[in-house]
This record gives C-alpha cells, structure tokens and sequence, in this order.
C-alpha cells in the first residue's frame, strides 16, 4: 500500500498488512480472491452469520459466497422469515438446514455424506426423493453456541427440511480450530460437500477446498513470518467468547475497583 508521507508517497508494508480486501474481509496478506471466479450453482445457498463471530483471520464464510455465483451472506440474529433473510419469496419447506442437534450421522447411514431426518433426529425414509426435492440451503456461520443461538432466535427454520453431514473425514483446519464434533466442518467444507451432492457438480466441492487450502496456507506462513501477528492470534484464541471477562478477571476488576473506591474516601468518614 502507499501512504503520502513528508517526504512524499512511500510504500507501507505495515499499512498493508492491516488493510482488508472489500471482497473477502481479510487482510490482504490473508486474502486468496485473485483468480476466484464465481462458480454457478444451481441451488441457492443462504449463510446467516452471527454478529459476534469473532474469527476474521480463519473465517469463511465471505470467502464462500465470493466462490458462488447464487450465494448470499446475511449478519445478524434473526429474521422474520426465511423469504425476508433470503429477499425474495419461498417456500421454507423446500428449503434445507444444517442441522445442530444432537444427531449421529455415522450410526444413521454410514455411507452417506448428507442426510436428510426429521423432527425426531431419524433418517428420512426416502433419502433421494427428500434431498432432490430441495430448492435451497440454510447454513449457519458461527461458534457452536453462536449458531445454536441462530437456530433458536428464527423459528422459521423449524419448517425447514433438517440435515445433517458425515464427512469422510476431518475439518482441514486441524490444530488451528478446535471442533467440538468430528462432523464439525467450517462453512466452506459444508458448503463444498451439500452443494456438490445436491447440484452433481464435483467441480463445486473441488473449487471451495482449493480456495480454503489457499487461505489455510497463508495463515500458517503469516503466523511463522509475522512475530506480531502470531501474538495477536494467541491473545485472540485465548480471549473469552464473545470478549466476556472470566471469573478471575472479574474477581481482579472488583477488587481494583474497590482499592480505587477506598483510596478516594475521605479522611475522618
């Protein structure tokens, strides 16, 4: 990047460093959007993102939706509808969600990836007929808990068609993010392997971990090049969901507070 200076215009690497690339969000030592070209996929695909999802660096869900062409990313808490979220009119019935609960997809079908269930956390009874039924995709980006909050605050998605992942095998972000279920997947894994199936485009899922690879690259050469980027990491992994204060924080705060309180009181009462 280049900055005027007095002295006239210079390049700044530091300036760089923490500028963000419209697109993607990312700073621009992180962002991979050079040579993503917009994948056409047939089914819609919807990300709802929570507001307090803290995770610029690893996120990605903006670099989902800058892979697809018929993608849109919401933030926010609720909706008051799925066609309002989504801004056109549709039927939430014919549309799939990413189910949170506490389904075990491998002891369901251990051979599909993606399954469809009901209300009772069950298999559907006619897998292919459900899932190609399906005129769009609910996904929700955020921790665990910020995800189950989404699910919680839009009832709505209670008219959506459940389902559920089995991938084959792990999260490619492996010690970088700490999964609570090994079926946890980042957006753009479970964005790569429903999209794929659905549409019958491999060419999909292929596109997304290719860009998801890029990034993942980056982050770890950035963090063994760059000591401050590395420490902000740390402090950033470190800190409480949602930057709440832990207990021996709060106890610390109080007692200051109250040192503070005391030296300010008056002499003689």
């Amino acid at each position: 990047m280049v900055v005027m200076t007095d002295m006239g215009l210079r390049s700044d690497p530091e300036a760089e460093a923490e500028a963000e690339c419209e697109r993607c969000g990312k700073i621009l030592p992180l962002c991979v959007c050079e040579g993503v070209t917009p994948l056409k996929n047939r089914t819609p695909l919807l990300i709802l993102q929570h507001p307090q999802e803290q995770d610029r660096a690893l996120g990605t869900a903006r670099l989902t939706t800058a892979h697809l062409a018929n993608a849109v990313l919401k933030i926010g808490l609720s909706w008051p509808s799925l066609s309002r979220a989504i801004g056109e009119t549709v039927d939430p019935q014919r549309w799939g969600v990413l189910y949170l609960g506490s389904v075990r997809p491998a002891d369901l079908d251990p051979e599909r990836e993606i399954i469809a269930v009901d209300r009772r956390g069950e298999a559907e009874a006619s897998q292919t007929a459900v899932l190609r039924s399906l005129e769009g995709i609910v996904l929700l980006d955020g921790t665990w808990s910020q995800a189950k909050a989404l699910w919680w605050r839009n009832p709505w998605m209670l008219r959506c068609q459940r389902i559920v992942l089995n991938p084959a095998g792990p999260s490619r972000y492996g010690k970088l993010r700490k999964e609570p279920r090994r079926d946890g997947l980042s957006t753009i894994e479970s964005a790569g392997i429903v999209l794929s199936r659905l549409d019958r485009a491999p060419d999909i899922e292929t596109q997304l971990l290719a860009g998801f690879d890029r990034l993942l690259e980056r982050y770890r050469a950035l963090r063994r090049d760059s000591p401050e980027f590395d420490r902000a990491e740390n402090r950033r992994v470190k800190r409480p969901p949602g930057g709440a204060r832990s207990a021996v924080q709060r106890k610390r705060a109080a007692a200051k507070s109250k040192k503070r309180a005391a030296s300010n009181k008056p002499e003689g009462g």
